[in-house]
């Protein structure tokens, strides 16, 4: 048992050795979108044309590292800012199944082709399912609520009565640049970090405790192996960076990679709670859309990447964790410490959750609040006691009802899209 436990364990570690230096530098720009981008100006691009606007939005949501239920409270807010259905849709799917953390750790213990079909298959699952809600459901032009244009870094005002101009000397490059990095340092990697190890424990106890030869011979490829990993993401809750150690996991044991795919899709893209959450925000017919444009993309996906596997006489297994090879030891291990270190809070609260000291969802205590917390408004007068909180909340889905998804607080925790 001490033995069985020790290679668990050895497993676990090396997986997060190649992990860290990515999942630092994914939360580096992670912090970065959201000082020095404008949510206003994003939500400005996601209300008008059936087309444009869920192209926009799609593509806006690769790099936002947001999982399944931390994107729901951000979603909404676009939406109530405009955004059609299809946008929030589509934002709904790119942004939870891939971002900046997951494609650097993708990198790091997958390979380059993984790196490159994850964010393309997002953008592409979330594409047809907007572009089908809004065929189905045109939006209507004449019902687009007023942007909230107040301040993304602190709320200090409420953009009308402050010119983006004057605005623009309130903060400077070093001041957005500290904020930037206390939020990924904080409340993003709270989020993120609780799921993130519980993906590396269950990757080393793939590896250890499931045999190569049945993993082969049911899930080695083709269409039954994918519907069966269909089957097993879509209630499952997990985020997109916890997701891909165990697909490296899966991949090392015979696992297809078009297989893998599926499940790096899948499963950071719905889970029993979001869903039904969902059915609150677009209601039925949308959230089954949702459903059907996320499992037939996936499916299509990944045959296409088992095909360029196969074609290019490419061995997933010879190729998986090569690229954090190239790192120095010293390098990794620094790394590693320092998102141990990160940890400590976020895991201690979800620990404390357990036994009653704490909010049990991993979230900093500025990052979880109630859904009236979550909708603080701000006037231009108010920026003395202003609620900076995010609505990142890594309790999955327990912060979240479908009568408190619709946020007042604007779209400060959606990295907007122009600078301030």
């Amino acid at each position: 048992m001490v033995t069985f436990l020790y290679d668990i364990l050895l497993a676990s570690w090396d997986l997060l050795q190649q992990a860290s230096i990515y999942i630092l530098f994914g939360l580096l720009i992670g912090g970065l979108l959201k000082v020095f981008l404008s949510p206003a100006y994003v939500a400005s691009h996601l209300g008008s044309g059936r087309f444009s606007s869920v192209f926009k939005a799609a593509l806006f949501g690769i790099p936002i590292p947001l999982c399944s239920c931390g994107v729901l409270p951000a979603a909404a807010s676009l939406k109530k800012q405009g955004a059609n259905n299809g946008a929030t849709t589509a934002f709904l799917i790119s942004t939870p199944e891939s971002g900046v953390d997951s494609i650097s750790i993708t990198w790091a213990l997958l390979d380059p082709i993984m790196t490159v079909a994850r964010p393309v298959s997002a953008f592409i699952s979330a594409f047809v399912a907007g572009i089908a809600e809004n065929i189905l459901n045109p939006p209507d032009t004449e019902k687009r609520p007023t942007p909230d244009l107040s301040c993304p870094i602190d709320n200090c005002c409420d953009g009308i009565d402050c010119p983006p101009a004057e605005h623009k000397r309130h903060h400077s490059f070093q001041n957005k640049f500290k904020v930037g990095i206390k939020y990924a340092a904080t409340d993003l990697w709270a989020e993120l970090a609780g799921w993130f190890f519980v993906g590396i424990l269950l990757a080393g106890i793939i590896t250890v405790l499931v045999p190569d030869d049945v993993v082969s011979r049911y899930l080695g490829g083709g269409l039954s192996s994918m519907l069966f990993m269909l089957a097993f993401g879509i209630p499952l809750y997990i985020c997109a960076t916890a997701s891909t150690p165990i697909a490296a996991a899966f991949i090392m044991k015979g696992v297809s990679p078009g297989t893998a795919l599926v499940f790096l899709l899948v499963g950071p893209a719905t889970n029993a709670t979001s869903l039904s959450v969902l059915v609150g925000l677009l209601g039925k017919r949308a959230t089954l859309l949702y459903l059907a444009s996320i499992a037939v993309v996936s499916v299509v996906c990944g045959l296409a990447v088992d095909a360029i596997y196969l074609g290019l006489g490419i061995s997933a297994v010879a190729v998986v964790g090569q690229a954090a090879e190239v790192l120095p030891e010293w390098l990794m291990t620094a790394a590693t410490l320092l998102l141990l270190v990160l940890s400590v809070k976020p895991l201690y609260a979800i620990v404390g959750g357990w036994f009653g000291k704490g909010d049990g969802c991993g979230c900093s205590s500025d990052s979880c609040s109630t859904g009236h917390d979550h909708g603080h408004a701000h006037s231009h007068h108010d920026h003395d006691h202003g609620d900076t909180t995010d609505t990142a909340c890594g309790c999955g889905g327990a912060c979240t009802t479908p009568e408190e998804i619709v946020p007042i607080q604007p779209l400060a925790d959606l990295k907007g899209s122009k600078p301030l």
